[in-house]
């Protein structure tokens, strides 16, 4: 790798994560006016409908444990509930309540207020998720 391209890299990368950050703290703030963690607000976001731990686990990016534990304080808020996975008796279906229904269309309202990303467009944010989709695939370090 040249210099130029090592700065560039640089460069990129602390942007990337300087937006991680931005969005990380946005998650916060947002979560602690409705009495959640950044954990379990991230969880009612990626809870889309009906899925197993696993699944949630994944859309979270942490290990099936820590989900486990931020879907049970959920659970004892009356926000989720676990209910038998109609095709595997072995797994468990994380479905919302309606009171966590409700609780997760106020936080996406307040999620997309503000965010780190309302400076683009809706192309623009497409573009973008696409070049990191692109960016993220396996290998992709080793390209040319």
């Amino acid at each position: 790798m040249t210099e130029p391209q090592a700065i560039a890299e640089r460069e990129l990368c602390g942007l990337v994560n300087g937006l991680a950050q931005q969005i990380a703290d946005h998650v916060r703030e947002r979560a602690v006016t409705l009495g959640l963690t950044a954990a379990q607000a991230t969880a009612l976001r990626e809870l889309t409908g009906p899925m197993t731990m696993r699944e949630l686990a994944e859309r979270m990016s942490c290990e099936p444990s820590n989900a486990t534990f931020v879907v049970d304080k959920l659970e004892k808020q009356g926000l989720i509930e676990r209910r038998a996975h109609p095709t595997d008796r072995r797994a468990k279906h994380l479905v919302l309540t309606a009171d966590g229904a409700a609780l997760r269309e106020r936080l996406l309202e307040l999620l997309t207020r503000d965010s780190p990303l309302a400076g683009l467009n809706p192309k623009e944010q497409r573009v973008l998720q696409g070049l990191l989709e692109q960016a993220i695939v396996p290998g992709a370090g080793r390209r040319g």
